[in-house]
């Protein structure tokens, strides 16, 4: 039977029902997972903007910003004017379980959320390196690119935690004091990205254009200012229902994506959160990180003015 119940506060349907095709997961077992682990994901979601990716039954998947008008009063959020659209956008603050198993009865499947707490003027509260491995390749070199960018970190006294991205990749997450400027932030980001490049620039890469990589891993430094980034615990959309996770660096070569997914990913937290244990105390950025990092353009913004170029270039010629 699938019939409802209620949970929090929330009348719940459709239980039995596979989550999206391939996940092999329940709508009742994904909410299991949520109110499982939201004493971790929780803290980590608080006062952020929420995205998500839903997937209604029989719709392929879809990003949520705005906050549909039959969402309930008591989902906390947040009016944020949207330059590109022009217009209010009502975004979710996911700050208490109720409001979280709401969004697993919704089919919220991914859950990404600003970089900054609050308003944008506060900054993001870590840098993030983003590790993304070619298509076809092995995560072992995802891996690999991520004891890059550790080794470039610690070559300037910092240091961060590491966590699977859910997908194929991994990302790495430095925490940061109050009080630095966004665009310090993102110059940093680029220039550990950078360093973590000349380091070993047959494993890793900052080139932008996926067509010259050369079969590299992706040092993306673009997880910056407005972007958004996958939640820590957040599953994903991806056979399986893999979830995106945080390894001890100590055991980092021993794990795959596939250890981690809605079905495996409680029992693992059972002993303590990697999350919390692995993160160091907030870090204020070295002068001359910032410094290197002014010097290096944006990565997306010079592939756009290139490919810009290039349709120019094309036109004329034709």
């Amino acid at each position: 039977m699938s019939g409802e119940e209620v949970r929090h506060g929330v009348k719940l349907s459709s239980l039995d029902q596979e989550v999206f095709p391939d996940a092999g997961v329940t709508k009742r077992e994904l909410l299991d997972y949520l109110e499982a682990v939201s004493e971790r994901m929780l803290p980590e979601l608080r006062d952020r903007l929420l995205t998500v990716l839903r997937v209604l039954r029989g719709q392929g998947p879809f990003m949520q910003k705005n906050l549909p008008k039959y969402t309930p009063d008591w989902v906390e959020r947040v009016s944020v004017w949207a330059e590109t659209s022009k217009r209010d956008v009502s975004y979710a603050l996911c700050n208490d379980l109720r409001t979280l198993i709401w969004f697993g009865n919704q089919r919220a499947i991914e859950y990404h959320t600003s970089l900054y707490r609050g308003g944008p003027e506060h900054g993001p509260t870590h840098l993030i390196l983003d590790l993304d491995p070619p298509e076809d390749g092995p995560f072992s070199l995802a891996v690999g690119a991520a004891k890059l960018v550790r080794e470039a970190l610690r070559n300037d006294g910092l240091d961060g935690a590491v966590k699977t991205s859910g997908s194929k990749g991994v990302h790495v997450f430095v925490p940061l004091a109050p009080g630095q400027s966004t665009e310090d932030i993102a110059a940093a980001t680029r220039a550990v990205a950078a360093r973590a490049e000349r380091i070993d620039p047959a494993l890793g890469t900052t080139e932008f254009v996926r067509e010259r990589r050369e079969g590299k891993v992706f040092l993306d430094s673009t997880r910056a200012g407005g972007a958004t980034v996958i939640s820590v615990y957040s599953p994903r959309h991806r056979p399986g229902a893999p979830v995106s996770f945080p390894v001890a660096w100590a055991e980092l070569d021993g794990v795959k994506p596939a250890d981690f997914t809605v079905h495996t990913a409680p029992e693992l937290l059972a002993a303590g959160d990697p999350w919390t244990a692995e993160m160091p105390e907030p870090f204020v950025l070295p002068a001359d990180l910032v410094a290197e990092g002014h010097t290096i353009p944006i990565a997306r913004v010079v592939a756009m003015h290139e490919g810009k170029r290039r349709a120019r270039a094309a036109r004329e010629s034709g």
